[in-house]
């Protein structure tokens, strides 16, 4: 069993900053990628950013490309923790954030999602 833990969401004005970080516990041996996916009530969940454990290579949705930086912290940290660095936030970014992880040979598990709501 894995278990993912979110944190860093909240209420933030456009043009603001929010950090938010997934830890990750449990069996995380094998490990692919880990990533944030967003969705908005009534819509179905959406892509954000994703990072590949091995070599750290990122990839980006369209709508967040230079706004938004995934990372990860030490390798050697025995829980794999990720970090969602999202600058110049719209009311668009609205969402509830959730942190996913895949592991070679199991199935894909999710974090139970963190509030982000971008309103003046």
């Amino acid at each position: 069993q894995v278990q993912l833990v979110e944190s860093g969401g909240g209420l933030v004005q456009p043009g603001g900053s929010l950090r938010l970080s997934c830890a990750a516990s449990g069996r995380t041996s094998g490990t692919v990628a880990m990533g944030w996916f967003r969705q908005v009530a009534g819509k179905e969940r959406e892509f954000v950013a994703r990072i590949r454990w091995s070599g750290g290579s990122t990839e980006y949705a369209d709508s967040v490309k230079g706004r938004f930086t995934i990372s990860r912290d030490n390798p050697r940290n025995p829980k794999n923790t990720v970090f969602l660095q999202m600058n110049s936030l719209e009311p668009e970014d609205t969402a509830v954030y959730y942190c996913n992880i895949i592991i070679v040979g199991t199935r894909t598990y999710w974090g139970q999602g963190t509030q982000v709501t971008v309103s003046s």
